[in-house]
C-alpha cells in the first residue's frame, strides 16, 4: 500500500478545500518572508552605512533628519554650518576625523555631495573605470546611479537644485563625469560625488574661489581656500571619535556651547526602527492571524475528513494495515498541506519582492535583494511543518482508535 500516493488521492478528491488551505497558509508565510527579508536587509544597510561615522554635525533642527539627510541621503538638510565653525571643530582634541559634506544639488533626483576622497575611503569604494576628480565640476558617480541615468566617463549633465527634477537648472556649470564606482550595495551607489568647492562654484553668480590657488594657510577640510574663512558653509561634519570619553563629551559640547547640533547615527538609527517596528509588529501580527485561520481549516478539514473516511480506513485495516500505518497517513496530510503551503509562500514572498524592487524605481535605490536567504526561513519552514503534525494530532488519534468491528458493523 503506497501511503503517499493515498494521501495525494485524498486531498485531490477534495481539490477546492486543499488548494483554499494551501492559499491561507501561503498568504502568511509571504507576508512574514517580505518583512524578515525587508527588515533584515534594512538594519543590515543601516549598520554598513553608519560604520566608521560616530557623530554627524549640521545645522540646529531634528537629529533624524540629520542623519536621514547626511548618511542616508533620504531627506532635506537642516541648514548650513559656518565653514570656520567646522573648522574649529575639526581640529578639537577629540576628535579623530571629519568629512565635510555640501549638499544642495541633484540630477534627476540622484544627489550630488561635495565632499573628499576620505567620504569615499568611508565606504572602501573603489573605481571600476575612470579617475577621481582633479578640478572642479568633475564628479564621480555611483554604481546604481551611472546604471540608471546611463551616465559614462566623458558624459556632461546640468545639476538641478533640490531633489527634485523641477528644480532650478545650474545650466551654466555643467559637470563631466571622470569616473564611475564599483557597485557596493550601499548608499554610495546612489550617489554623485565631486568635491566641496563645485556647490559653491554653482550656487556663485561671481566665483571668488581659484582652484589652481592654494592658499599658504589653508583649511584642513577644504585645501583650496584659506582656513577660517569666515564666508563659506558646508552641510555637515562626519566625525570620528579620538577615544571612547569623546561619545560623552563630545555631543554635549557641541550642542550647549556651539550653534550646531550634534546627532549620533547609532541612537537615531535605534529611533528609527522603533517608528518601523509598529508598521512591521502589525503587518506581522496580520500574517499570524492568517497562519492561525489556515492551521484552524487545516484541522477541521482533516477531522470531517476522517469522520467521511471511517469506513475506508476499516477495511484498510481489515485487509492488514495496521494502527501506525493509519496514524501516518493522516500525518502526511497535514505535513503535506503545510509542506506546499510554506514553500509557495516562501516563493511568493521573494517573488513579490523581486517585482518590487524591479518595477518600482525608488526601491532600486535601497539595495533591497530578492535573492538573499536567511536562517530564519529554515526556521519558518520547519515552524510550518510542525504545524502540520499539530493540526493533525486529534484526528489521527481518531484514526488510531478506529474499531474494525464497530464501523463495519453499522455500515
Amino acid at each position: 500500500m503506497n501511503l503517499v500516493l493515498l494521501v495525494f488521492s485524498y486531498l485531490k478528491a477534495r481539490l477546492l478545500n486543499t488548494l483554499l488551505n494551501i492559499l491561507l497558509l501561503s498568504l502568511g508565510i509571504a507576508v512574514i518572508t517580505v518583512l524578515l527579508l525587508f527588515s533584515n536587509q534594512l538594519k543590515e544597510k543601516i549598520s554598513d552605512n553608519t560604520k566608521g561615522i560616530d557623530l554627524v554635525v549640521g545645522a540646529k533642527g531634528s537629529p533624524l533628519q540629520l542623519i536621514l539627510c547626511n548618511i542616508f541621503h533620504i531627506d532635506f538638510p537642516t541648514g548650513n554650518i559656518k565653514l570656520n565653525e567646522a573648522e574649529r571643530l575639526a581640529k578639537h582634541r577629540l576628535v579623530k576625523s571629519a568629512i565635510p559634506l555640501a549638499l544642495g544639488d541633484s540630477y534627476q533626483n540622484f544627489r550630488i555631495v561635495g565632499t573628499n576622497t576620505a567620504y569615499a575611503d568611508l565606504y572602501q569604494a573603489e573605481l571600476a573605470s575612470g579617475v577621481w576628480w582633479v578640478s572642479d565640476l568633475e564628479v564621480v558617480v555611483g554604481a546604481a546611479a551611472a546604471e540608471i541615468l546611463k551616465l559614462k566617463v566623458g558624459d556632461t549633465f546640468e545639476s538641478a537644485h533640490g531633489l527634485s527634477k523641477e528644480g532650478h537648472a545650474h545650466a551654466e556649470n555643467p559637470f563631466v563625469v571622470r569616473g564611475v564606482l564599483k557597485k557596493l550595495n550601499s548608499v554610495i551607489d546612489n550617489l554623485i560625488l565631486t568635491n566641496v568647492s563645485s556647490i559653491w562654484k554653482v550656487h556663485e553668480e561671481h566665483d571668488s574661489i581659484n582652484v589652481e590657488k592654494v592658499f599658504s594657510d589653508t583649511s584642513i577640510l577644504v585645501p583650496t581656500i584659506a582656513a577660517g574663512d569666515s564666508t563659506k558653509e558646508i552641510t555637515s561634519l562626519l566625525i570620528k571619535y579620538r577615544n571612547p570619553i569623546a561619545a560623552i563629551q563630545l555631543p554635549r559640547y557641541i550642542n550647549t556651547q556651539t550653534n550646531m547640533q550634534a546627532a549620533s547615527p547609532a541612537f537615531e538609527a535605534a529611533r528609527l526602527f522603533s517608528i518601523l517596528g509598529v508598521g512591521v509588529q502589525a503587518l506581522n501580527g496580520f500574517a499570524y492571524v492568517l497562519i492561525f485561520i489556515s492551521a484552524l481549516s487545516i484541522f477541521i478539514a482533516l477531522y470531517n475528513s476522517l469522520k467521511e473516511r471511517k469506513y475506508d480506513l476499516a477495511i484498510m485495516r481489515s485487509m492488514g494495515a495496521s494502527r501506525t500505518k493509519l496514524v501516518v497517513a493522516t500525518q502526511l496530510e497535514g505535513i503535506t498541506l503545510t509542506l506546499f503551503g510554506s514553500l509557495i509562500g516562501m516563493a511568493l514572498g521573494h517573488g513579490v519582492l523581486y517585482l518590487f524592487t524591479a518595477f518600482v524605481a525608488e526601491s532600486q535605490k535601497t539595495g533591497i535583494s530578492a535573492t538573499i536567504f536567511y536562517k530564519e526561513e529554515l526556521f519558518l519552514f520547519g515552524g510550518s511543518l510542525l504545524l502540520g503534525i499539530i493540526c493533525s494530532l486529534i484526528p489521527s488519534f481518531q484514526a488510531y482508535r478506529t474499531d474494525i468491528h464497530k464501523v463495519l458493523a453499522g455500515n
